[in-house]
């Protein structure tokens, strides 16, 4: 939230005597006023869903939509629907700049609502807002076009020219910590609005090979050096039904290339391997930082073809188990919940299998990054 559209919002609310929130044009909320919950000026659904949840259902835009509010250039008095979950009349002031609509200030309205002159003044703050909007969204849109030619380009002088137009259009947050985040597969053919995820500098989708989807987000890292949790959570809501890598926060734009491919790769892990997910930090992947960078199918070494048939899949997690827990028989066969002869029986079998020795230190390598390897 930021804190220049938090004090314009309290400057509404103030000017009104309640309570106002401010929305982007796609119902995302951005600010919201203090409100003293009473008896009579009681939250109804949709703004206690929006403040929680920072958007609105599909019902609700269409209602509010229904009566001009993109296109009005003052305020609307909008009724209840109670059938929506709108419990209360509101007053819409629309957050306008050069003809566009940005946004939209809400207030709930009541019999001793706010009156013209007072609606009059926090129009003027209204297009204070839209000023601020306006310049965010061109900067946004200078920012997201050379954040994807920074890493999808592949020769080294297009990238350098992106990243140094980058940084221009980053001003002057350009040397603040940033991080990159990759939702595989993504079903939609633009990005999420900017404020899904917190922090978002530029959102891009781009095209992968097999002809699907990937989402990516340049992020903004505020405080500290890790990846917030309001981040994570942002992209384990975007992440439903796939799956999403965070790259290792960096300072400044120059590393955004290697930003993306970290988060690429922790993507690709958190869909191989379940417990990474559904957000995998490139920081927490472990071999997968390895294995993710090998080329297609150069980790299928033709002694595993056996073990990694269908057939033998129960040997195969088997042996896995196994080598994560270091060779230890007794934590693998909990882990399995399997006696342990049963154990000794199945990991004989994968040794007949492959012609590997579990005794060997290079055999147990290979056959614990062949079978993770498997996953990608």
């Amino acid at each position: 939230m930021k804190a220049d559209y938090q004090e314009l919002v309290d400057e509404i609310s103030a000017l009104l005597g309640a309570p106002a929130t401010l929305e982007d044009k796609d119902f995302g909320l951005i600010a919201f006023g203090a409100h003293d919950s009473g008896p009579e000026d009681s939250l109804d659904q949709v703004r206690t869903r929006t403040i929680l949840t920072r958007t609105s259902s599909a019902a609700v835009r269409a209602w509010f939509e229904g009566f001009g509010i993109a296109r009005a250039t003052g305020p609307v008095r909008i009724p209840a629907a109670p059938d929506a979950g709108v419990l209360r009349d509101r007053v819409c002031l629309p957050v306008r700049h050069g003809g566009t609509v940005y946004g939209y200030v809400w207030l709930l309205d009541s019999a001793h609502g706010p009156t013209a002159p007072q609606l009059a003044s926090a129009m003027q703050v209204a297009d204070r807002i839209g000023e601020l909007l306006a310049d965010e969204a061109t900067a946004e849109d200078a920012a997201t076009r050379e954040f994807r030619r920074a890493v999808t380009t592949t020769t080294d002088w297009e990238r350098d020219t992106a990243l140094a137009a980058l940084r221009a259009a980053l001003g002057p947050h350009a040397d603040d910590l940033y991080t990159v985040l990759c939702v595989a597969p993504w079903p939609a053919e633009e990005p999420p609005p900017a404020r899904r995820v917190p922090g978002t500098a530029a959102a891009c989708v781009l095209p992968t090979a097999g002809g699907g989807r990937r989402l990516a987000v340049l992020v903004r890292v505020r405080t500290g050096t890790g990846v917030p949790a309001s981040v994570l959570s942002a992209a384990g809501q975007l992440a439903t039904g796939a799956a999403a890598g965070v790259g290792a926060p960096r300072r400044g734009p120059a590393e955004v290339p290697e930003l993306w491919r970290e988060a690429a790769a922790a993507a690709r892990a958190a869909a191989a391997e379940p417990a990474l997910g559904p957000v995998a930090q490139w920081s927490a992947v472990g071999p997968y930082r390895l294995l993710t960078a090998l080329p297609p199918g150069a980790a299928h070494d033709p002694v595993l073809r056996g073990l990694l048939s269908p057939a033998h899949a129960e040997l195969a997690r088997t042996v896995e188990v196994f080598l994560d827990h270091a060779g230890q028989a007794g934590r693998t066969a909990a882990a399995l919940g399997i006696h342990r002869q049963t154990l000794y029986y199945r990991l004989s079998r994968v040794e007949q299998l492959t012609g590997l020795d579990l005794d060997d230190g290079e055999h147990r390598l290979l056959l614990h990054m062949g079978v993770k390897a498997a996953r990608l």
